[in-house]
């Protein structure tokens, strides 16, 4: 699913527009979007004390139209919408949808009264992505005073919460807090990356008909949310005929004397993904695993790597010059898929060097941000400041996969493209995590070589759901790395306890009935 920025959106709807589906249908659409949401999560409206906080924008537009559908269609017990600027700096499909407001008799007024401050549902469309800078002015006291003013209202923001940047993670000024929020057609970044992406609340994405194709099929759109529906595939049954040699032979070149979980850890974990053989390479005996088979690093890489379908390294490893030399000639002399971590992030070659005869076998780096500063020499705030730059400079420069672990996991990949996974929880900062993770992707991308993109975004994906998962159950204090091995087969294939996500994409079609409502899981 695409990501989008406020000018991509804007050229999205204008693009619409010129197919012959006028502007003031599409707001229509969007109300109808909302107000479908509206009824079925908080019926019944009819019993609802709902206040629709409106600005002079399109945004406020939306909300107009919110507010007649709810006029004529539930008649709420109590209905106050409040324009929050003069009649006459209305424009175009706003100014239209006011106009259309007061001829079905609902009033409008000019500021929020006193009653309205028990309401059970505030609906804010004040602001949109349009916004530049802070709130100021009448915007910045109505934000706050859906802050501190309705303490017994839920919130659902029309397309964005007001104040917040729709174009980065990050917001210059105050912004309305919000218990679910609907945006229309496809997410922005500010519903995707942090902080921002934990002030949306729910986030429902419901298409108001501007064709797919406008965005998903754009290249020069590089940025998109994973959902299950891009690696559903991998998931598929196996082949009646499958055996142990269908799916892979992982190798894991891990541990040393005092780290040797890490090493049983990745080993378990390719396992459990699916890799049909997993062989664990260390300098020290690995802790006993009925289902891994071991070998000594003293055989050598490349007699080890040999008849191996993908090779990972680094977890538990040391870091010493002799790991850095066994990296670097994986690297440059190895054929299969690497896939780098911890320990073996340090001996990545940076400068450009000979590659290995197959040159377009994917090399897939997991950094966490202390080693990706130092892979790039950037400082480790200059990373967090933009995330989806710094993984994506580095994996199209490097020609790597790169995932930059962290909340809101980027995935780079070479030709440009970015990946933001939206799984994972706190509860999963515990030794060993990423360990996991590594064997999850190697064991993946074992039984699927020919679609990486596909392996490493659903290791990714289900790595995190695993985590909620854990912590659902277990808390997230209590939660351990072994755990999200535990937890993997309700990620893959749901069952008693399966959390809902964050966000929800509505099916496409109109006037559906909540019970319709398609949440995307594997």
């Amino acid at each position: 699913m695409k990501v989008l920025t406020a000018a991509q959106m804007r050229a999205v709807d204008r693009r619409t527009v010129e197919l012959g589906i006028p502007g003031i249908v599409l707001m229509e659409n969007a109300a109808h979007r909302v107000v479908e949401f509206l009824a079925g999560r908080f019926a019944p409206l009819s019993a609802g004390r709902i206040v629709i906080l409106c600005g002079k924008g399109n945004n406020g537009g939306d909300g107009m139209a919110v507010a007649r559908q709810l006029h004529t269609r539930f008649h709420p017990a109590a209905l106050h919408v409040v324009l929050l600027a003069a009649p006459d700096e209305l424009k175009g499909d706003a100014a239209a949808n006011y106009g259309m407001l007061q001829a079905c008799g609902c009033p409008v007024l000019s500021e929020i009264p006193p009653a309205a401050h028990n309401a059970t549902l505030v609906v804010d469309a004040l602001l949109g992505t349009g916004i530049a800078g802070p709130a100021k002015g009448p915007m910045l006291d109505a934000i706050r005073e859906i802050n501190r003013a309705f303490p017994l209202a839920k919130v659902v923001a029309v397309d964005i919460p007001s104040g917040m940047s729709s174009d980065s993670g990050e917001s210059s000024g105050e912004c309305a807090r919000a218990d679910c929020t609907v945006t229309f057609t496809a997410p922005k970044l500010a519903h995707a990356l942090p902080p921002n992406c934990d002030g949306v609340g729910e986030l429902i994405i419901a298409p108001i008909g501007s064709p797919p194709e406008l965005f998903e099929a754009d290249p020069s759109i590089y940025l998109s949310l994973i959902e299950p529906a891009m690696f559903r595939h991998l998931l598929a049954p196996r082949p009646r005929s499958g055996h142990k040699g269908t799916f892979g032979h992982v190798l894991v070149v891990a541990g040393s004397p005092g780290k040797t979980g890490a090493a049983a850890m990745s080993g378990l974990a390719a396992l459990r993904a699916g890799a049909g053989l997993v062989t664990v390479a260390s300098s020290a005996a690995i802790p006993a695993a009925p289902e891994l088979m071991t070998e000594s690093l003293e055989a050598g890489l490349d007699a080890l790597a040999e008849g191996k379908t993908v090779v990972a390294m680094g977890p538990g490893l040391g870091r010493n010059p002799d790991t850095n030399a066994l990296v670097s000639h994986a690297v440059t002399q190895l054929n299969q898929p690497l896939v780098l971590d911890a320990d073996g992030l340090a001996g990545f070659p940076l400068a450009p060097g000979p590659r290995p005869p197959a040159p377009d076998r994917p090399l897939i780096l997991t950094p966490h941000p202390g080693e990706m500063s130092r892979l790039t020499g950037q400082s480790i705030a200059e990373i967090q400041s933009n995330r989806v730059a710094a993984a994506r400079a580095f994996a199209t420069e490097h020609a790597v996969i790169l995932v930059l672990k962290g909340q809101r996991t980027i995935l780079a990949f070479p030709d440009g493209r970015v990946s933001i996974n939206p799984t994972g929880t706190p509860a999963m900062g515990t030794g060993g995590s990423g360990d996991i993770l590594t064997g999850l992707i190697a064991g993946l991308l074992a039984q699927f070589l020919n679609d990486p993109v596909s392996a490493v975004s659903a290791a990714v994906y289900l790595h995190g759901l695993a985590g909620e998962i854990g912590a659902r159950a277990l808390g997230e204090k209590c939660l351990i790395a072994t755990d999200i091995l535990k937890y993997l087969p309700k990620a893959m294939w749901g069952g008693p306890g399966y959390p809902p996500l964050s966000w929800v994409r509505l099916p496409s079609s109109l006037g559906l009935p909540s019970s319709c409502q398609a949440s995307e899981r594997p």
